[in-house]
């Protein structure tokens, strides 16, 4: 049953932020067709469908890939209705919490492929056809490395502090190509932080708000500024 791999969370964000778009035929959701996904940069998986995530392993290649175009997907397609970063305000299923394994996978599918209809009303789209398996699955990846509920509730304060240093650094027009020694120990604590992130799944591996604003110090000229904002933004949404 559905009711065993799912559980129900509160938004941390209005989930009305982002539009989903959906066919006519899904009652309270407009008329606009669902949004293509682009996966280029993941490999074509042929026309039947896997049985589990083939992107699951942090360790692949492609697992960052699959986020970035899983993210995408999500927030065009689904944001509506599960929420703004996955954080359903109770309306639909909370995905977070869908486990990492092949009966988690199963259920995905079989909704995302078929969709859900209620009574004689449509209310979810069968996504399979129209945005194909390499969608699928990188939006099941970006879900399952979502940060279990309260995951950051112990890094907050090293995080904001960490933000203000950066923030100011990047206020003060700094470059930061110049200042890698100070962004290092920085960089290096909330990759420290990342790796004790909890998924809400059970997945390996969370994509937090640490690794993001980790990757983004890359040296670059904006990179203090966007390290800074990331983790503005991601710090506002685990409230």
């Amino acid at each position: 049953m559905i009711a065993t791999h799912v559980r129900y969370g509160f938004a941390a964000l209005l989930a009305a932020a982002l539009l989903w778009s959906h066919p006519d035929t899904v009652d309270a959701h407009g008329d606009v067709a669902p949004q293509a996904v682009d996966t280029s940069g993941l490999p074509e998986l042929g026309d039947e469908w896997l049985e589990e995530n083939p992107w699951r392993d942090p360790e692949s290649d492609l697992w960052a890939r699959a986020i970035e175009v899983g993210a995408s997907g999500y927030n065009q397609n689904c944001a509506r209705c599960h929420g703004l970063g996955a954080v359903s305000g109770g309306l639909a299923p909370d995905l977070r919490f869908l486990e990492a394994n092949l009966d988690g996978d199963e259920w995905y599918l079989e909704r995302y492929q078929n969709g859900y209809t209620q009574n004689g009303t449509t209310k979810m789209p069968a996504f399979g056809e129209l945005l194909g398996q390499e969608a699928a699955w990188a939006i099941r990846t970006y879900l399952e490395t979502r940060p279990d509920e309260g995951a950051l509730d112990d890094h907050v304060a090293t995080l904001k502090d960490i933000r203000d240093k950066l923030q100011s650094m990047a206020t003060a027009g700094t470059k930061a190509s110049e200042v890698e020694s100070d962004i290092a120990p920085l960089r290096d604590k909330m990759t420290e932080i990342a790796t004790q992130i909890e998924t809400a799944s059970g997945a390996p591996r969370a994509d937090s708000v640490a690794s993001s604003a980790a990757a983004l110090l890359n040296g670059s000229q904006e990179s203090l500024k966007n390290a800074a904002e990331t983790l503005t933004i991601g710090l506002s949404a685990a409230k």
